[in-house]
């Protein structure tokens, strides 16, 4: 886990270096793979914060936006009020967030940060099992957004601009591109902000 911790602040500086510059950031979609190109989503089950069993197959039919996070994780949690947003703004339009938190103290850290920042979204508690499942995950935050016919349409690694999730998950759903975010929408901007 201090690996992890050591890249997620590592691609934090890395990105913000690249995204700080930008005063805009414009929604796009760029990112997602050709459809014939899409591999199937390895499908899992974990147990969410009230002991029920969670089959990501549960959720064929929709999009997902599955994110593996953890508690201590600074870009993770730049992310979470965006993924907060995105479930609240897509939820009735088949869309879904899926974390998956890989705090070592499991639900002893994850409920009570779920508490404290009001996350509207499922959370599960991830494990090496399932991480093996999707290449490897050795950097948190790491994301991938799936769309209806449970593949992979895109995979992130490390923080991204709000934009292109979004721009990725109104492409999914066949929804038109109406947001643009400007100004401090860098993610350290968002960052330095979050202590206030």
């Amino acid at each position: 886990m201090k690996t992890l911790k050591s890249m997620a602040l590592i691609t934090l500086a890395a990105w913000g270096l690249l995204a700080a510059c930008s005063p805009s950031i414009p929604v796009d979609a760029a990112s997602l793979r050709v459809s014939q190109d899409r591999k199937p989503a390895p499908d899992f089950s974990l147990k969410d914060a009230s002991g029920a069993s969670v089959k990501l197959s549960d959720y064929r039919g929709k999009v997902v936006l599955l994110n593996f996070w953890a508690t201590w994780c600074g870009p993770c949690k730049v992310e979470i009020p965006w993924f907060i947003e995105f479930q609240q703004q897509y939820k009735d339009h088949g869309f879904v967030v899926l974390g998956v938190a890989m705090d070592e103290e499991g639900w002893d850290a994850v409920k009570p940060y779920m508490t404290d920042r009001k996350l509207n979204y499922r959370v599960l508690l991830g494990n090496d099992s399932v991480t093996q499942l999707y290449g490897g995950v050795d950097s948190l935050p790491t994301t991938f957004v799936i769309d209806k016919e449970g593949r992979i349409a895109s995979a992130h690694v490390g923080l991204v601009a709000k934009n292109e999730y979004l721009g990725e998950i109104q492409s999914l759903l066949g929804i038109k591109t109406t947001s643009r975010i400007t100004g401090n929408s860098s993610p350290l901007a968002v960052l330095a902000g979050a202590g206030q």
